[in-house]
């Protein structure tokens, strides 16, 4: 890293507030080991900013420093939830929250950090006795009735990694103003400021009693039990990878009436070092290896793995030569949607006001699906309270029956507003067993949808910028972006520019207008005139940029799938080209 005089001043003045007796001796022994080390890469990394709410909350590697995860950041980002919340409630006799956590080292830490605080702040704390699946957390807010809670978890980053994400009432994650008022009151905190010391008469401990309620629920969304009553042997091969799905994704798939579910013993190991897998991560194919070799062993009809906060799944199925193949995100979801459509058509159960959501950056086949079907769809951001900030402006008068996005995240419910693995899982084995009970499997569903509707190929393309500079190269690459934006990409014309920084949309003849978004992103997308589709975007909880690529092809028969990946893979290694992503 480049000698940057001020840079270094500026944190190692931050790192001697460090050095005060509020915070612990192993703190301030391992402070003073960074001011003493020549190479000063570990002080900047850990200090030259305060950890921020993204769009996934606060999220960061664990250690010291104020750009780390520790109890002195968690606490100051709960004494300062905790001060907002009784600004908000103040006409409230008793304000209540949901503390939860996942598997991973320091979350029961964290979590137990949390309910201390919360409850010496006069707050009503409902804690689980033991690490729960994200979209738990958001159904017991609203079942319980609470003003807000708080889930630790880092979801599928590397094992150093630790988070924090702020659900409101509803059962969302934070979102304006919200998460803006609670950012300005824990800026205000110093960490003299934090009350660690819990009020334990304020703290439930919570568990059993909630996952039944929300199990049962879950079970209520299943379109075609009958199918499953018929396919009960159905082979699933399912793998929690270490984290809170083995709670009780087995449990639902079994009240489901599945009764051939096999979990992979190495991963249903509760372990927050994923000593099994590089990375926890269901969108890795590196992830499923042991369970694929299960599959394999048991001539299994499905492979599923939730990640280590069991709010995402993925899945893998065999292809029409019987080769174990991965099924993406964007094929996932619009497996989820076809399915949940088609089936609520033929039960009757389709009313006019129904509508499903997906993200900016998913595909667009599923608004194909949408217009041929007569269904309201909504595009809103990435980051699952954007899909239930859509639920919520309709609730009482529209029924959501659905949304999804790429990053293998879907909600098949309303009593949750996060994505859940629980009730994904529980569906897709549905859906998996009304395939076959039709002779199918999963793969040619995929098939079926792409001869109605079209082919479209996805890739994501995650350039790592780590640290600092790194921050900066990010946010330079955005603004030549927006500077030069591209006019052809990979041989095709790009017709139309949106800009959600300025909500800003250009076509091809200058023609400029609105684009209807409830608040600004930095995000860019370019729409070439054969159905080309890339968006840019930085993470909001990692340290990289993303290129999403969709690009599409014509299907006319089931063997033409291998002629149509092959043919958008070229095209895609050309706009690759484009963008310099070689």
């Amino acid at each position: 890293m480049e000698k940057n005089t001020e840079l270094i001043a500026l944190c190692e003045n931050k790192a001697k507030q460090w050095l005060s007796p509020f915070f612990d001796q192993e703190t301030q022994e391992k402070i003073k080991a960074m001011l003493e080390n020549e190479d000063k890469t570990d002080l900047i990394e850990s200090f030259y900013k305060n950890l921020e709410f993204g769009t996934g909350g606060l999220r960061g590697i664990m250690g010291v420093g104020s750009n780390r995860m520790n109890i002195y950041t968690v606490g100051m980002a709960t004494q300062g939830f905790a001060n907002y919340l009784k600004k908000n409630f103040a006409d409230r006799e008793q304000i209540s929250v949901v503390v939860c956590h996942d598997c991973r080292n320091n979350s029961r830490l964290f979590a137990e950090t949390v309910a201390d605080i919360f409850s010496a702040n006069g707050i009503k704390v409902y804690l689980f006795d033991d690490m729960r699946p994200t979209p738990e957390c958001s159904f017991a807010i609203r079942h319980l009735g609470c003003q807000s809670g708080v889930n630790i978890t880092a979801s599928h980053n590397p094992k150093e990694y630790n988070g924090y994400k702020a659900y409101w009432a509803d059962g969302a994650q934070v979102l304006a103003p919200h998460d803006k008022g609670i950012i300005d009151e824990v800026n205000k905190v110093n960490v003299e400021d934090i009350k660690f010391e819990g009020n334990k008469e304020l703290i439930e401990i919570i568990g059993e009693e909630i996952d039944k309620v929300y199990l049962d629920l879950i079970h209520g969304i299943s379109i075609d039990p009958e199918v499953i009553s018929r396919q009960k042997d159905l082979k699933i091969v399912y793998t929690p990878l270490h984290g809170t799905g083995m709670t009780l994704i087995p449990r639902s798939l079994k009240l489901w009436g599945f009764e051939n579910v096999h979990c992979v013993k190495e991963q249903m190991v509760k372990s927050g070092d994923f000593p099994t897998v590089v990375s926890p991560n269901p969108e890795n194919g590196e992830a499923l290896t042991l369970a694929l070799r299960d599959a394999k062993e048991l001539d299994a009809d499905i492979v599923m793995a939730s990640d280590p906060d069991a709010d995402r799944v993925g899945m893998a199925c065999k292809n029409d030569k019987g080769e174990w193949i991965l099924i993406n995100g964007n094929q996932t979801c619009l497996l989820f949607l076809y399915y949940i459509i088609k089936n609520r058509q033929a039960k009757g159960l389709m009313k006019p006001t129904d509508f499903i959501v997906k993200t900016i950056v998913t595909t667009e086949v599923i608004r194909k699906i949408a217009e041929k079907q007569n269904i309201e769809m909504r595009d809103c951001y990435t980051g699952f309270k954007w899909i239930a900030r859509e639920i919520a402006l309709s609730e009482g008068k529209q029924q959501y029956i659905g949304g999804g996005e790429e990053s293998y995240g879907f909600l098949a419910e309303d009593f949750v507003r996060d994505k859940d693995a629980v009730s994904a899982c529980s569906l897709l084995a549905e859906i998996c067993a009304w395939a076959k009970d039709q002779g199918k499997t999963l793969y040619d569903v995929v098939m079926d949808i792409y001869l109605e509707y079209g082919f479209s190929k996805e890739f994501t393309i995650n350039v790592v910028k780590p640290g600092k500079s790194g921050a900066d190269e990010i946010k330079q690459m955005m603004t030549d972006f927006r500077n030069n934006p591209p006019k052809e990409l990979g041989g095709s014309k790009v017709v139309t520019w949106k800009d959600y920084q300025t909500l800003e949309q250009r076509d091809a003849n200058g023609n400029v207008s609105k684009l209807e978004m409830p608040e600004t992103s930095n995000v860019l997308q370019w729409f070439c005139e054969d159905g080309t589709k890339i968006s840019v975007r930085p993470s909001g909880t990692e340290p990289k940029i993303k290129f999403y690529i969709e690009v599409k092809g014509t299907m006319k028969c089931n063997g033409c799938y291998d002629r149509c990946t092959s043919e958008a893979n070229n095209k895609i290694a050309e706009i690759k080209k484009s963008l310099n992503l070689n």
